[in-house]
């Protein structure tokens, strides 16, 4: 009970963040499904894992690196709030974790690539945790694209257990969330060919949708310069015509 009270007071406080300081474009390509479901998105900054909690409305536990949950104060909400810590070289606790939630009817967030993703905007090759908790549990698979204005990423440090952690943080500025149709997958997840076909697939998909905000980010843009030439162009329009009439009387 603690963990939800806990969970949806964060989600109140990202929501509210998320209005005041992002101009979110959140498009969903269908419906998320009911249930137990794993959202599996892109990485490209650390403040993805909260941002994704605005697309379900139900609590969702986040795989996020353990280096965030040994921050003062901040860790402990994250604990106790259900997200789950990844230790590097330990990622086998995780999925255990996870697939546990998922069974008992908690949607799971995961970041394929297992890491931020570069930082000249590729992505890494996706890691295989995504598509065997979806083999084991049989549960659907919601991928996501995320996309935003690198030029917004701040590289922020913060000590650590007495070592300096360097954060990719994205405070403010667009944020472009495009949502894919479920993906559904059956097969033996002992079959380590089969797993990477699957894995790929889920990353195929969510490159495949960050693009697809990319370009919307871009027409925006475009857009938005073209009605400011406009107004602009009007007003100078405007203030030669006062000018011309003033010049008759």
């Amino acid at each position: 009970m603690l963990d939800k009270v806990l969970y949806r007071s964060g989600r109140r406080v990202v929501d509210a963040y998320a209005r005041l300081m992002f101009d979110m474009d959140v498009v969903p390509r269908a419906p998320l499904p009911e249930g137990p479901k794993i959202i599996a998105a892109n990485h490209p900054t650390t403040t993805d894992p909260f941002l994704i909690t605005v697309l379900e409305r139900d609590q969702m536990s986040i795989l996020i690196s353990e280096t965030l949950f040994k921050v003062p104060v901040f860790g402990r909400y994250l604990q106790q709030a259900g997200h789950v810590p990844v230790v590097a070289g330990n990622g086998r606790t995780a999925f255990e974790a996870a697939m546990r939630l998922l069974e008992t009817g908690r949607t799971i967030g995961i970041f394929p690539e297992g890491a931020i993703s570069p930082l000249d905007g590729g992505f890494h090759k996706a890691h295989t945790g995504a598509a065997r908790l979806a083999l084991s549990t049989g549960a659907t698979v919601i991928p996501v694209g995320i996309h935003l204005q690198r030029e917004h990423i701040r590289l922020i440090e913060t000590k650590v257990d007495g070592e300096i952690e360097v954060g990719t943080w994205y405070l403010r500025g667009p944020y472009a969330m495009m949502v894919g149709e479920p993906m559904h997958f059956a097969g033996d997840v002992e079959d380590r060919e089969y797993v990477r076909s699957v894995s790929d697939q889920i990353m195929q998909r969510i490159i495949h949708l960050a693009e697809q905000g990319g370009q919307r980010m871009r027409k925006a843009h475009v857009a938005m310069n073209r009605q400011r030439d406009n107004v602009f162009v009007g007003a100078r329009w405007i203030k030669g015509l006062r000018k011309w009439a003033g010049e008759m009387i």
